[in-house]
Order: C-alpha cells, then structure tokens, then sequence
C-alpha cells in the first residue's frame, strides 16, 4: 500500500503547504491550516466517462441560449435566473434549521412530475425525510431517495439511474475511498466536489449541493469549491423570524445579486409576491430617524427602510453601529458629513438599521443612511412619501446608482410622491405621481430638511 501524502491546506483559500505554519503563505488568514492525508490516486481516478473531447474552434461552436426547466417555486426560479440548466451543478449554503432541505425536497416534488428526481442524504434517515414531506404535504410518489455517504456508490447510482435532478444532502458528509481523510475535511470535500461536478458535465444531471457555513457565515471547507460549481447561493435571514431570503452570490447563467424572498408556514416555504412590504414599517406618523431608499436586487427593485438613531455618548469612544450595511462605509460617511455639510457626530452614538433583515450591499444606499442621521439629530422627519438612494463620494458628490428608473417606477407603484435622487438619475419624462428632485451635492439633499 501506497504511503499516505501528508500536506497542509488552508479552509480559506485552498492553498496547500508542505509544513503547518500559524499564518497561510497564499492568503494571510491565521490559524486556517489543516492537515490532509491523501494516499496515491489510482490510474483511473480521473478517467473520462466518455472518451477525450476534439479540439474545436471557437467559430464553429454554435452559440445557443441554455435550456431551463422550471422548479415549479417562482421565487426559486428567480434566484436561478429563470430555472435550472442542465448539467449544471448548484451550491446552496445557509445556517442550520434556516430551510435548504425543506426548500429543495419542495422543489423535487414539483419537479418529479416532468423528470427523474434523486435525493441523496447523508445527514439524515430515510424515515426523517419522509417525515419531513409528511408535514410539508408534499407528494413523494415519484422521489427516489438514497441515503448514503460514500462517494462511489451515489456516482455509479447516477450513471445508472441517470436522473434529471440530483440533491446532494450535504456536500460534508461525503467521503471518497480514494482518501483516508475523514468527512468533513478540506481535502474531502474538495475531491468529493470535483469527482460529481465531473459526473454532472459528462452526463447532463443537474446537480444541486447543500453545504455547511462556519460561524461568519460563509460556505466551510476552501474557496475552490465555490470555484468549481456554476451558481453559488446562500440563505440569509434570522432563523427567529418567519422570512426567507435567497441571494445568488454566483451564476454562470444569470444575474448575481438577484434576491429571492420566502415565508416559512407549516407547509413548508412559500413566495412572497410583494417583498417591498417586508422592509417597510408601517408607523401611524411619521418618525425621526427613517429613511425609506429604492435598492436593485438583481433585476428586482426593491423598497427598504433605513433607521437611523444618534444619541449622545457617555463614553470616550462613541459607537458606531450598522446592521444590514457595511459598518466601515458607515464611518466613511459621518466623515464626508463633517466635511462637507459641517455636521459633527464625534460625540454621538450612531446605530444605523436596515428593516426586515435585509442586507444592503450597494452603495447607493449612501444618501439614504445620512438623511436618516440628520433627521434623528435634528429629531425632525422626513416628508411624508419620501424615497432615496445615491451614491455619495468622499468629495461630497451625489453620484448615479444603476438601474434609477426601474427604482422610481418601483417606488410610485408603491404610492411615493417625492424622490430625492442624483443628477445623472434624473429620467427624461416626467412619472406619472412621482415629483422628483435632483441634487449632486450632499448639501443640496439636506437642504430638504430645513
């Protein structure tokens, strides 16, 4: 027997060192080096299932639009881009108990009565998911279930049953006998990843992986297993509350960024048809401190609230504290509000929010996070129907967000008479409902407070 490799890989990145050391050598990341034990590959290891692909050029490839076939959960659909592409594989990530199994068992079931549908499980019994399809109502009549964690019998299960969708239930729990590593490890998941990514392109399954996050939330094991899939998406949310969100981090065959949001009822998880609902507070008046801006999921525009409260602080070191948005842009921004609009937070407490558990990645949440703090320090509200959003650069210009106009359609949909928006925004013809003014300095959108 062959003398098992003995290297060290960082959970990071990937990255393989011969020796362990405190600090990865590729990404700088402290304490990420894990040992792996790998014995040599047999010949056949990585064998093609269908012989050596020709050499082609790039001219004589016929250029055609992928087919989908649809989930049969809309607000899946979405996320994907439209549905699932044949032979592509998917990795869905999220925290425990938020909903990946429930939400993918759901959609086997839908797509069952189209195609041949298998779910792999690895992490529970047979009788569990049943269980679980009993409560959720969900019919199982054509569901094949398989548990099982060894890497060569759910592959040769594939090429024999061949069917059009495939869950893997989760990617950790796999192991390949090629390895002596235990499950879980950096080393098994990245081969047991690549080994059914190579079956999916070879054979045209679909495949769908579920994996674990570690404690900040990101995908366990390396990077280069976000790498080696098509479309990457995560579920964020709280678990306490009943609502889902869905974001494509990733996807060769649609937008990134794109949101899908979900309810969890008794039966399972349900699309919301109006998400710009969740993210807005209904108050009886109006308040100090809230801010409503237009966002761009993806293709979907959507309407959130920011909150802002500024108080004075009673320690040296005022805090400064953002949920659903960068906190280091927060800091950014209070400075070009002292700079350029003379107003000092130097002795006050900022605690910026973001309505519903949505988090806001853009920057054209800027000019809604200041108007917000400006309003709770001058404890004075905001015009009733007010929408933002902009940009705001550290010279104290208000520049374009992508995508204004589907923004301001969204937001007079909606019943908003006023938006307070950049310049370059402005549209060309007036919206129906919708009276717009345009700034390019962030003294100019204060000005509406006064």
């Amino acid at each position: 027997m062959a003398k098992a490799k003995v290297s060290f890989v960082c959970s990071e990145c990937g990255g393989i060192t011969a020796k362990w050391e405190g600090k990865c050598p590729h990404c700088g990341a402290w304490n990420t080096l894990q040992e792996s034990r790998e014995s040599a590959a047999p010949a056949h290891r990585f064998a093609p299932l269908a012989g050596a692909s020709p050499v082609r050029r790039l001219s004589e490839i016929e250029a055609r639009e992928q087919a989908r076939s649809p989930t049969g959960i809309p607000e899946f659909d979405r996320v994907l881009g439209g549905g699932l592409v044949q032979g592509a594989v998917v990795l869905i990530g999220g925290d425990p108990g938020i909903g990946k199994s429930t939400l993918l068992l759901q959609a086997l079931a839908s797509m069952s009565r189209v195609g041949k549908v298998l779910y792999v499980t690895g992490e529970e019994s047979p009788e569990q998911v049943a269980l679980r399809g009993q409560r959720l109502d969900v019919s199982g009549d054509e569901v094949d279930l398989l548990a099982e964690i060894r890497l060569e019998v759910i592959t040769e299960t594939l090429l024999a049953r061949k069917p059009t969708v495939a869950v893997i239930d989760s990617i950790q729990t796999l192991y390949s006998g090629e390895l002596t590593a235990a499950p879980g490890s950096v080393s098994q998941v990245r081969e047991c990843a690549a080994q059914l990514t190579r079956v999916a392109k070879q054979t045209g399954i679909t495949l769908i992986l579920i994996g674990h996050v570690t404690k900040d939330g990101s995908l366990a094991g390396p990077r280069v297993l976000e790498h080696i899939v098509d479309t990457v998406l995560y579920f964020e949310g709280d678990t306490h509350s009943s609502f889902r969100l869905v974001r494509a981090i990733k996807n060769r065959f649609g937008a990134v960024n794109e949101l899908g949001v979900f309810a969890m009822t008794d039966r399972g998880l349900k699309g919301v048809s109006n998400p710009s609902a969740l993210f807005l507070s209904q108050h009886a008046q109006n308040v100090a401190g809230s801010c409503v801006m237009a966002t761009q999921e993806g293709t979907r525009p959507l309407l959130v609230e920011i909150q802002a409260l500024v108080d004075t602080a009673h320690v040296p070191n005022p805090r400064r504290l953002s949920v659903g948005l960068e906190a280091t842009r927060l800091a950014m921004l209070l400075a070009v509000l002292h700079r350029h609009a003379g107003v000092a937070t130097f002795d006050q407490d900022v605690f910026v929010n973001a309505v519903g558990g949505v988090r806001i990645i853009e920057p054209g949440a800027d000019l809604a996070v200041l108007m917000a703090i400006i309003s709770s320090m001058r404890d004075r509200p905001l015009p009733q129907g007010l929408v933002v959003f902009g940009e705001v650069g550290l010279a104290g210009e208000i520049r374009p967000a992508a995508r204004g106009q589907e923004r301001l359609r969204e937001a007079a949909k909606l019943g908003f008479g006023l938006a307070v928006i950049p310049r370059a925004n402005k549209p060309r013809h007036a919206i129906e409902g919708l009276e717009i003014r345009a700034v390019d300095r962030i003294e100019a959108a204060l000005d509406i407070l006064d």
